[in-house]
Formats: structure tokens, sequence, C-alpha cells
């Protein structure tokens, strides 16, 4: 079978089982701050198990998008060492949300395995849990009691908490499962050990493939199991490894999944995978070849390499492929982007938007490896530098802070730097190097990460209804609360079963305003809470407080008025319906290329992320601009339809945001058919003459093929307008209200620098004059000449210019000045090079020294060196003990 037609028959299996078929959810986790990336199958159900939300049915299975490299799950440095480890791979899952639980999951993992993908029988092993005393949880029987008359007593393996309990993070749903391995070892191997001995011990070819997760607790803050109120089914089986098992191959990379890839690197390198030959490119080549999925993957589902965050991941696992292209296969310039059209072929039915993207990905790969490969260059030649500065001083360990700083500044990965430096007759100083890490970890870390707290249940609830598309203030019950520590503060965070209040989601912020209480018990009103920000977390609207002492307000709260802030909410309103507008407009002037990559949008402006890959012009801005306007000028009413099918929305022609996560039922925004047709979850005014006016303040680059845009409107573009105007206006009143200002200006400009050439003609002139005098002032000794002098030079650049002019007619030169340059004192040292070779002088040592005398500092380089201060009165004590340094 293909690796298609597994993945399909796995689909078809279970839609068979009355599993719903769900798509795979992005790989960049959204409104879920408890993660960077989407790392298991679970993921984007976590909600449905904590009972936050209604799944769309009771079964559902798929394959999900997975990444593994931060956090407790990291697979990263494994990947290409061995071969059956990823970055992204694919997750198939089935899931039972309160309906089926241990006895199908089981009974049907085993009918698809041996009768569909016709694994044999003997070689597959599996284990269940043998239970905690510290966590109170027994021995799982039940699953022990289904497997016995399938596999038999000799085939269970009794596994520990840590292989076989499941949690996804230290909190939320977890429990006991069942693991299922298959020993893909020769006859041979087979028939001298069993494979019962190699389960769960990192063997290659005796590898987990299933997991079985029987979901029966919450994890709370304290550490504490609670049952959840049901039970439910989360299976997880990797698809890579899957592959490998069905097509009998001993290794993922030799699968069909990724030999595509392997193949173009074989061509691009003239190296052959798995010759014997060279271990370190075959390494290479498993690297190269996972590494181009999860960077291609990610880029598609809206994260662009940066340097911070999810973003500092991804250009990690880029620069960390091209690394090894560069070290073991001898790529000297970019390849790594000519593996995504490769990619997009190979997944274009099953995730086509990478395909859909293709160009765009390509793109932003090549620039990123164009700016490493760059990087690597001048990191290469630092540590030339290093190992020769060590060499000469007989020391063959690299510094750990020198380590350090290759990987900070460079991007060098330090096993880069160890290999390099191994060549050279080198080591380097790991624990030095791991000292200066944990140094820049501790000044970068978060302060703001939350002091992990459990919620406060009130009242039970399906989740928050959200009526803020119709109402700015609503009657409402608060369902639970936490308290939780931030790096300002306290934060009360109240979730509400009905809110008005937009939470931060697709750019736009969330909204702010008051809670007002009143006593469950007297009915009397209480206190009024004011809300500062709103934030989605999974499924959850929750209003965040940075009031004092909420508890028994909130505990005793009955119900509730929650307003938002209506003038805010009006600005955001009018932003966001002007960035659809905008959006409109610079695919009809730019080009249909055009694509969101990001947005940001407050009461105050609107900032814009686009796929483009050159400058857009004053021009193009202004025929944007121009277009914006317009509409807004014909007043345009919203058309807004809620709960419309996916793929009806789509067939009608709606833009959707790669990367943002969709429901089966989405709400459109439209404000004229035939120019702006959006999915969106926004709020937006009730007809476009609202926005008032549409002004650009900004248009430059973000990154690799990325463009960003910012914008204001309403009173804030009047706003803006008038500060230019005024701008204006007081230039004219400075130029004497010329007729033609622009050519008044020029004409100023011309001027200035007129004069300025003829300043530095003047000043050149007065040190070519100077220069004649201070020769008949130098002391000739036996082997150097010795000028200290205070001179009256116009700059500090012409001390240097002093100095050089007059070493090119005295052979071994010192020269020594001090200058009084309007106000501030200025001391140079110049030595000419044959002295510092011969003697060991250095200039920015003894400059170093001089600067007390005038209370400053200053260095340079060993032949000229400057220096600075504040008191100039020091000037002539600084030259005198200049005297008697030579």
């Amino acid at each position: 079978m293909t690796s298609h037609q597994i993945r399909q028959a796995f689909l078809d299996f279970f839609r068979s089982k009355q599993h719903l078929i769900v798509p795979s959810a992005p790989l960049v986790a959204k409104n879920d701050p408890t993660l960077m990336f989407n790392n298991s199958g679970m993921a984007q159900f976590k909600d449905f198990f904590l009972g936050n939300g209604t799944p769309p049915s009771r079964r559902i299975a798929d394959t999900q998008k997975c990444l593994r490299v931060s956090g407790k799950h990291n697979d990263l440095e494994d990947v290409g060492f061995d071969t059956y480890h990823h970055t992204m791979f694919e997750m198939l899952g089935n899931w039972s949300f309160g309906d089926y639980f241990k006895k199908e999951a089981i009974t049907w993992a085993w009918e698809l395995l041996t009768e569909v993908y016709k694994l044999p029988k003997d070689r597959l092993y599996v284990s269940v849990f043998e239970g905690d005393s510290k966590d109170g949880v027994p021995f799982d029987q039940e699953a022990w009691d289904l497997w016995k008359p399938i596999v038999g007593e000799d085939r269970i393996i009794l596994g520990n908490k840590k292989d076989n309990f499941w949690e996804m993070g230290d909190t939320g749903p977890c429990g006991p499962c069942s693991e299922i391995h298959i020993d893909l070892r020769s006859a041979a191997e087979v028939a001298e050990i069993s494979g019962k001995s190699l389960v769960n011990n990192d063997h290659p070819q005796v590898v987990e493939i299933w997991n079985l997760v029987f979901m029966q607790f919450e994890r709370k803050a304290d550490a504490s199991l609670v049952p959840l109120p049901s039970t439910h089914v989360d299976t997880g089986m990797g698809f890579e490894r899957l592959c490998m098992a069905v097509q009998n191959k001993t290794s993922n990379y030799d699968t069909d999944v990724f030999q595509n890839t392997i193949q173009v690197l074989e061509t691009l390198s003239a190296k052959t995978y798995g010759s014997g030959n060279e271990p370190f490119a075959d390494i290479a080549m498993r690297v190269i070849s996972d590494h181009i999925r999860a960077v291609a993957f990610a880029i598609t589902d809206g994260q662009l390499p940066s340097n911070n965050k999810a973003g500092y991941v991804i250009r990690r696992i880029l620069r960390r492929a091209v690394r090894y292209g560069y070290s073991y296969l001898g790529f000297q310039e970019p390849f790594f982007y000519k593996l995504v059209p490769v990619l997009a072929e190979q997944f274009k039915d099953v995730f086509t938007e990478l395909k859909a993207q293709e160009d765009f990905v390509t793109r932003v790969i090549l620039e990123e490896e164009k700016s490493f490969l760059r990087t690597l260059e001048s990191g290469l030649k630092r540590l030339d530098t290093i190992t020769t500065t060590l060499k000469q001083k007989e020391i063959n360990v690299i510094a750990g802070d020198e380590v350090f700083e290759l990987s900070d500044t460079f991007g060098f990965p330090v096993d880069l730097t160890a290999l390099i430096a191994r060549e050279k007759g080198f080591i380097i100083d790991e624990a030095g190097f791991q000292e200066a890490l944990l140094q820049q970890k501790t000044r970068s870390r978060q302060d703001a990460a939350k002091e992990a707290t459990d919620w406060i249940e009130l009242r039970e609830s399906e989740g928050t209804e959200f009526l803020g598309y119709d109402f700015e203030e609503t009657h409402s019950h608060i369902v639970k609360y936490r308290k939780v520590k931030t790096k300002t503060g306290d934060e009360y965070h109240i979730v509400l079963d009905r809110t008005p209040f937009y939470a931060e989601m697709g750019g736009q912020v969330g909204d702010t305003g008051s809670l007002f209480l009143s006593n469950v018990t007297s009915g009397e009103e209480g206190q009024v809470v004011q809300i500062v920000d709103t934030k989605k977390e999974n499924d959850l609207f929750v209003h965040v407080s940075r009031d004092k002492n909420l508890d028994e307000a909130l505990q005793h709260a009955g119900i509730i008025v929650a307003k938002i802030d209506k003038n805010r909410r009006d600005k955001i309103k009018a932003n966001h319906t002007a960035t659809h507008l905008m959006l409109s407009s610079m695919r009809e002037v730019l080009g249909t290329h055009i694509g969101q990559k990001g947005s940001f949008l407050n009461d105050e402006v609107l900032r814009f992320d686009f796929s483009h890959f050159s400058k857009v012009t004053d021009e193009e801005l202004r025929q944007i601009e121009d277009r914006v306007n317009s509409r807004i000028r014909e007043d345009i009413v919203l058309e807004e339809r809620r709960n419309v099918p996916i793929q009806q929305a789509l067939d009608l022609g709606a833009t959707a945001t790669f990367g943002e996560k969709y429901g089966d039922f989405v709400r459109l925004i439209i404000f004229d058919p035939n120019f702006s047709f959006e999915l969106c979850g926004g709020t937006h005014v009730s007809s476009t003459g609202h926005i008032g006016m549409f002004k650009f303040i900004s248009e430059g680059s973000v990154s690799a093929g990325i463009r960003r845009v910012e914008a204001v409107t309403g009173k804030k573009a009047l706003e803006l307008m008038r500060q230019q105007e005024e701008t204006l206006n007081k230039l004219k009143d400075l130029l004497k209200n010329p007729t033609d200002l622009v050519k008044a200006v020029e004409n100023l400009l011309e001027e200035r620098g007129s004069l300025q050439k003829k300043i530095v003609q003047l000043e050149n002139e007065k040190i070519q004059t100077l220069k004649v005098q201070l020769q008949d002032k130098i002391k000739k000794y036996q082997t150097f000449s010795l000028l200290v002098e205070k001179v009256d030079v116009p700059s500090a650049d012409s001390l240097k210019q002093l100095s050089y002019e007059l070493r090119d007619q005295v052979e071994n030169l010192i020269a020594v000045f001090g200058a009084d340059i309007a106000g501030k004192p200025q001391i140079s040292v110049f030595i000419a090079e044959n002295l510092v070779q011969e003697t060991g002088l250095n200039a920015g040592k003894i400059v170093k020294d001089l600067a007390k005398e005038i209370r400053g500092g200053g260095g340079g380089q060993p032949f000229f060196a400057t220096a600075g201060g504040s008191d100039v009165s020091g000037l002539d004590s600084a030259l005198e003990k200049a005297k008697g340094l030579f």
C-alpha cells in the first residue's frame, strides 16, 4: 500500500464505524495559551474533553499535523540520528466523546491493524498501565481483561506512569493508555531475542505505532486527579511509523513518505542515501527531509520564521536543516527551498493549503536560507579568528562564552561549533557554554508567565454564549473564575455564561468595559468590576480584571450586567471594517497573490501584514487609499450571514485566511459581494460610512516576502492630517511664506550643501597649515619620533586625519594630540604599525590611561585610538603624562 492508500484506509475504516471525518487543525495552536504548536491529535479537541464545548459528533476521526519541538514533547535533537523520530508528523486518531470506551477502542484497533493492514499478529505487543500508588490510580484491569483473549498474556506488558499514563501537559485531561508495538526485525533476530524484552527500549525496529488513551481524569494545578464528567477515548497512531510497518521497511525514511525528498537531495548532492559510505550524509538527508515538512507547513499555517517564540522555533529548525546540508552534503548555495514543490505535490490531496501557497512558502524559505548562509560564512570567519588566536597561545579549548557568541550572534548551533573545532584540533567548553546559555535564559525569561491556579466553579455551563454582535450589554451569570499572578500583579479571570465582550481573535483586540454585580442573597447592587481585556482560552471567553479582592463579590454575585466600552468598540469596528476594504483594494492594485499574514487592530490603529515581494510604492499606496475612501463614501451596508456551512461559504467565493481555525459553520462579512466577501468573526460597522476616513501612516518590510502597513481611520485620520497641516504651516512661517514651499526647501538644502563643502575645504586648509607647523616640534629619538601637542582642530575626525597625514611624512611616528572641540576634551594616540609589532605598545591601552585625566574613556586599535571626556582642564596634565610614557 502507498502512504496515500494507508491514510485513506484509516479514514475509511472509522467512517464505517460511524465516525465523522474532520480536517486537521493548523500546526500553529490557536486560542490555547498552554501550547505553542499543536503537538498531538487531541489538542484541537481539548475543550470537548473538559466539557467546555460540544463536539460536532460523539465519534470523530482525522489525521492531524503535529509538531514536537518545544516544551515537554521535544523530539528535535533525535531527528536524523534514528529512523523514527520527527519534528512534524501526522497523527491518525479516532475519538469518542462520552460514547464508546475501552472495549471498542481495543477491538477496532486490532481489527484495523491485522485485517485491513495485514500486519502479522505474532509481531505485535500491547501494554497496559500497571497503576501508580502515589497518584492513587489502580492497575488497568479492564484493559488487561480485554487484551488477554486477543493477544494472550505473553504479549501483554505492564507499563509504568511514564509509558502508560498519558498527560498532555501539567494540567488537563489525562488517563491510562494501552500502546501497541510492532517488531520489524528479521526472523533470525526475532529467534535470537524476544521482541517483548525490547519494547520501550529505544530499539529502532521495535517501535510503538498506536497509543490508545482512555481519558478518565483531569489533572488539577495542585497535581491531584479528579474524574472527568464522562469517559472518552483519544487514540494516536504515528502515520510515518505505520507506513514503515505496512510497507515492510526498517526505517520511516525508507517509505514513500520521505523518499521523494530524499531522491531530490541525492540528485542535488550527487550522494547516495543508504550507501554506507558517508553516515553523516545519511543523517543530513534524514534531517532535511524531515525539517522541510515542519518548516513548510508551519509557514503555510501562518507562522513565519522570526527571532522570538514560535517563529524562533521554526527558524531554528530551518537553520538546522541548512547547516546539515552545508556541512555534510556540500550545499554552499540555497537548496532547502527546492524541496517545497515536491512536498506540495505529495500532499495536494491531503493538506491542500501548501499547494495553494507553494510560491509564497518557497520564496520565504529561500530568503531565510540566503540570510543564514551569509551568517554562516561570517560565523566561520569568526571561528577561524578564535582558533588562530588560541593556537598562538597554545590553548586547545574554545571558551564557553565564545561558543555562546557564535550561537547567539551568528546563529551557529553548538554542535556545528564542536564539529569544526574537532576538525581543527580543538574542543569546546561545553559547561561554560551551558552557563552562558543559562545566564541568557535567566535574563530573557518571561516574568509574565502565569502561575497556574484552578478554576473556582460557581455553576454548570456548556460554555460562553457570545451576544456581542447584537448587544452591548447582557444580563449574565458568573460560571467560574480564577486568580493568577502575573508580572504586573494579580489578575482575576472571569467566565460568564453569556457575554457581549469580544475576546481577542483574528487580530482584533479584546473588549474592555464593566461588570455590574448584584448580591445573590440580598439582591442589592454590589461592586462594579472593571474589565481591562477579554481573551479566548480554548473556547472560553475570559474576562480579565485587575481589581483587588474580588473573591467574595464574585462568589456571591447573582445576575450581573456585563457592559462593554461602546466608544472604544465603535473605533475598533471601524478599523476592522477598514481592514477588509483595504485588503480587497490591495488585491485590485497589487494583484490577487496578496494574502493576509497577520493583523492587529485596536481603537487607535490598524496594522496589516501581507505577502508581497517588493515595496509598495507611494503611488500604489495612494491608489489603495483612494479605493478604500471611495468605498467609505458609498456607505455600503453590511451584509452579514451567520452559521453558513464552511464549504458552502468557500464555494460562494468567500476569502479565508490560511492558518485560522474555522468551524463547520462560519460567519460571512460582505461589503458588496463583488468587492469584499470574507469569513470573519470580528465586529464591524453597519455601513462603511461609519468609518469616516482612511489614511496610511507607514509601509515597510517585516521579513522575507512579508510587508506591513499601518493606517488610521475616522477621528484619528483627521488628527493625522491636521498634524501634517500644522507642520506645513510652521515650515511656511519659518521660510517667510514662499510661493513654492518645495522649491524653497530644495534651495535651502542646496545652499546648505554648498556651505558644508566650503567648511570642509577651510578645515582641510587649516589642517595642512597645522601639519607644517607641527613638523618642527617632532622630537627624534633613536628608534622613534615623538610628537605630543595640544592642537586647535574643528572635529575629532581632524585628529585622525592629522595623525595619518603626518605618518606618511615621518617614519616611526608616535603622535599624541589633545584638543578642545566645542568645549569637550578629545585625545588621540597614534603609533606606527611597525612599532606596535616590535615594542608591543598599544594605543588603545594608552588612551584609556590618559582619558582618566579628562574624566572620560575611550579605546580603539593598537595603532590608533581616541578618547573623550568631560573635563577640558585636564588636557594639559594628560599630555604631560603622555610625554613620560615613551
